[in-house]
């Protein structure tokens, strides 16, 4: 009984990450339409940036995720 509840627990810890993810993504977006807005010749140079920003981004929300289940299901 106090495993699963540790279990549990360990998971919904380890989806915290998904809130930073949020705040990340949020920034990352804003301040690419900031920049675009005040310079639109430079957006289509920074789009390759904003990509790469948001697939690594991405990348911590799976992998909280992958955590989250191997905790859950191991």
């Amino acid at each position: 009984m106090e495993a699963d509840a540790a279990r549990l627990l360990g998971a919904g810890i380890a989806m915290l990450a998904l809130a930073g993810v949020g705040i990340g993504l949020g920034n990352l977006f804003g301040s690419y339409l900031a920049g675009a807005f005040r310079n639109p010749t430079a957006a289509p140079k920074l789009f390759g940036n904003l990509l790469l920003g948001f697939a690594l981004t991405e990348a911590v929300a799976l992998f909280a995720l992958v955590i989250a289940f191997l905790i859950l299901f191991s």
